[in-house]
């Protein structure tokens, strides 16, 4: 009975405290904005961290492609 009530506890926390966190709508951007001449993020820069992602993301397939090589050849060892 204790841990009924607890999660039904928690149920209404959970739902009774999200339109406490809610907000109103943003106020209409001003100029026509998102028309083909004023993009929104048109000029966002993405280079470094691109980059960063991309050369990490390598590093991690290369890591694993190590290990796995190095497992097989374990495992042609044993046999």
């Amino acid at each position: 009975m204790k841990q009924i009530t607890t999660i039904l506890l928690l149920a209404a926390l959970l739902i009774l405290s999200t339109p406490v966190l809610s907000q109103g709508p943003p106020p209409p951007p001003s100029g026509g904005h998102g028309q083909s001449g004023n993009q929104t993020g048109g000029n966002a820069p993405l280079g470094k961290g691109v980059f960063t992602l991309l050369t990490l993301g390598i590093l991690y397939g290369g890591i694993k492609l190590n290990v796995f090589r190095k497992d097989i050849s374990n495992r042609k060892e044993r046999k």
